[in-house]
C-alpha cells in the first residue's frame, strides 16, 4: 500500500478530522470553534450559545487539490434564542452567508478571470457562469480593509472582463509579495483611472512607499496611476501581456497584407496550363504506352463487372 502525505493549508482556526475520496474530488471533514455567546437576529438579545445540530452535512467548495475540486465538510449548527425561540444558523468563519464556497475560493475565481471571462472560468472550474458573476458582485460589495501592518512589496493591477463582447470590466489589485500565495487586496468596478486610484487608496502612505514593483498590463491607465501613487516602485510587465500585444500586431499585419499577397480576383473561366508548366511529365507514346492503357481499360471493365454482380 502506498501512503501519500499532503500538507494542507486550511483556513485559520479550522482543524482537520478526516478525509474521504468523493469521485474525482476530495472531501475533508473539519471542525472550527463555536462562539460562547450569540446575538439573536430577531430580538437582538445576546445570550449564551444554545446550539442544536442538524441532521445533514455541508460540503463547501474550497481550493483545488491536484487539479481536482476539494470540499470542506462539516455539520451545521443552529442557535435557539431562549427569549423569543428563534432558531438561526451559525455560519462557518471561512464562508459567507447563503453560499457553498469559501472566501479563498472566491479569490481564486477572481484570479482565474485575468485574461479570461465568466464562461471560460465556469467551464474550467465546473461551476455555473451565474456563480462566477455572483462571486464578482459579492467581492465588489465587500469593503475590504487591508491590515496597516501588512508588508507589501509587489502589487499587481489587472482588469477582468466579465463577458465576451460586453464592456463589463472590474479592476483587481493583488498582493504578489508571496508568489505561492497571492492575496486579493481590493476590487473596484471599471478599468479606468478612478478604479485604479480606488484600489491603491486602500493602502496607507507607508505601504505605498514600501512597494518595490507594480505589475500591470501595457495599457495607458494603470501604469501612470501606479507611477504617481507608488513613488518607489518600478514597472514590471508580465510576459502574458507582452505575448498578447505581439500576437495582436502580427494578426493585424496578416489581415492587412492577406489580400495583397493573394492578388486581385479576376472573374471569368479558368485557364488551362500545359503539363510542362506545372511539373507533370507528358503522357508516354508508342506501343508500350498503348499496351499499358489497354491493360488499364481492361482492369476498369473487370471492376465494373464485379460491381454489377
Amino acid at each position: 500500500m502506498v501512503r501519500v502525505n499532503v500538507e494542507l493549508d486550511l483556513p485559520p482556526g479550522v482543524e482537520l478530522l478526516g478525509y474521504e475520496r468523493c469521485g474525482d474530488g476530495h472531501g475533508f471533514e473539519v471542525k472550527f470553534p463555536w462562539p460562547l455567546y450569540c446575538r439573536c437576529e430577531k430580538c437582538g438579545a445576546k445570550e449564551p450559545a444554545n446550539f442544536e445540530g442538524k441532521n445533514t452535512v455541508y460540503a463547501v467548495r474550497d481550493l483545488d487539490l491536484w487539479g481536482q475540486p476539494s470540499f470542506l465538510i462539516f455539520q451545521p449548527r443552529f442557535h435557539r434564542c431562549p427569549r423569543c425561540g428563534r432558531r438561526q444558523e451559525h455560519f462557518a468563519p471561512f464562508k459567507r452567508k447563503k453560499v457553498m464556497y469559501t472566501y479563498r475560493f472566491e479569490e481564486y475565481v477572481l484570479r482565474s478571470l485575468i485574461g479570461s471571462n465568466e464562461e471560460e472560468v465556469a467551464g474550467r472550474l465546473g461551476i455555473s457562469a451565474e456563480t462566477v458573476a455572483l462571486i464578482v458582485e459579492n467581492q465588489l460589495k465587500d469593503d475590504k480593509q487591508i491590515d496597516p501592518k501588512r508588508e507589501i512589496k509587489h502589487v499587481g493591477m489587472d482588469e477582468l472582463s466579465l463577458k465576451k463582447r460586453h464592456k463589463l470590466y472590474v479592476t483587481v489589485m493583488t498582493d504578489l509579495t508571496d508568489p505561492n500565495a497571492p492575496k486579493v487586496l481590493a476590487v473596484a468596478r471599471g478599468r479606468d483611472t478612478v478604479a485604479a486610484k480606488q484600489c491603491l487608496g486602500k493602502l496607507t502612505p507607508e505601504q505605498r512607499a514600501a512597494v518595490e514593483t507594480h505589475r500591470v498590463d501595457m495599457g495607458k491607465v494603470y501604469g501612470p496611476v501606479c507611477n504617481d501613487l507608488l513613488p518607489g516602485s518600478r514597472l514590471v510587465v508580465d510576459r502574458f501581456h507582452v505575448a498578447k500585444q505581439f500576437n495582436d500586431v502580427v494578426d493585424d499585419l496578416r489581415k492587412k497584407n492577406h489580400a495583397e499577397a493573394q492578388g486581385p480576383v479576376v472573374e471569368g473561366r479558368a485557364e488551362a496550363f500545359p503539363f510542362a508548366d506545372v511539373g507533370v511529365p507528358p503522357r508516354p507514346e508508342g506501343p508500350e504506352a498503348r499496351g499499358a492503357r489497354g491493360i488499364g481499360a481492361t482492369l476498369c471493365r473487370v471492376a465494373d463487372l464485379k460491381g454489377r454482380i
